[in-house]
């Protein structure tokens, strides 16, 4: 979202470790986080209003690689980060490690197919299935929205599971993904509608007036606003949410709206290129 924030991060943090060829390092240790808070602030502390916290070191998918993940946080709000240090502990790697082979994407449509909670349209048997990890609070997830109903209505082809992926930095989003999981538990039909008047009325909602405001659209959609907004403070609701969050994280979603076109990561993208990728994944099954 905060496209300003991002290119900055990939530009201080190119600059400050480009990898370069080199032997096989002697040791893999993972960086601690006192190095790691060092070369951000090594990085970043030049701005004042740039703020980090560390989320967590671990070992990549990549052998050898250590995986960071940093929340930065300025002027424009906050944004995850992911980069990735070599074995020497001596550079940084910036982008996503892509998966190879003659079917690269299998593996992740594997897991999306087990671990999908969410409400779907389409086909069941639908040689492509469209996931799509999304914040109800995100303009940009509002804006592709046309693109996913416009896809439905002109191809027949293609099954679509809403995953919900509140991003910290929007302060309803996670209470819409509550009500949100609630309509759908309640009526699927009933899910799509909400979700749209959601998106009509997102300049209108605040952390303040949440709560009524998606009483009313629950209403709107046609389930009883009082009753969903009850099963939203109920504990095994936040679990569904937790559990379609904690799939995003293991897909590595860091930003919304992301799609999985049978198990393809893709960014929000224009409505040809998203159609042609489908009509790709079609003629490759």
């Amino acid at each position: 979202m905060y496209r300003r924030l991002v290119s900055l991060v990939v530009l201080l943090l190119l600059g400050a470790g480009a990898v370069a060829q080199q032997k096989p390092a002697e040791s893999s240790a993972l960086p601690s986080e006192a190095t790691v808070n060092s070369f951000l602030k090594a990085t970043f502390g030049y701005d004042p209003t740039l703020t980090w916290k560390i989320t967590s070191v671990k070992p990549s998918e990549a052998a050898g690689l250590a995986e960071v993940d940093v929340l930065l946080s300025g002027s424009q709000g906050t944004q995850s980060q992911k980069f990735y240090v070599t074995p020497d502990n001596k550079h940084v790697v910036i982008g996503d490690i892509l998966p190879f082979g003659a079917h690269p994407f299998a593996d992740d449509q594997k897991v999306l197919e087990k671990g999908v909670n969410g409400p779907s349209r389409g086909p069941a048997n639908a040689p492509v299935t469209l996931v799509e990890f999304s914040d109800l609070q995100c303009p940009h997830c509002k804006d592709a929205q046309p693109n996913i109903e416009k896809l439905l209505a002109e191809d027949k082809n293609i099954r679509v599971v809403f995953q919900s992926f509140p991003l910290p930095m929007h302060d309803w989003a996670m209470k819409g993904a509550l009500y949100a999981d609630c309509v759908a538990h309640s009526s699927n039909d009933a899910f799509w509608k909400f979700i749209d008047g959601i998106f009509a009325a997102q300049s209108d909602i605040t952390a303040s007036n949440a709560d009524e405001k998606l009483t009313g659209l629950a209403d709107a959609a046609g389930v009883k606003g009082t009753e969903i907004a009850a099963c939203a403070a109920k504990p095994e609701t936040t679990t569904r949410v937790e559990q379609s969050e904690n799939l995003g994280k293991k897909m590595d979603v860091n930003s919304t709206p992301t799609f999985f076109i049978n198990g393809r990561r893709v960014p929000g993208v224009p409505y040809e290129t998203l159609q042609k990728l489908v009509d790709f994944a079609v003629k490759g099954q």
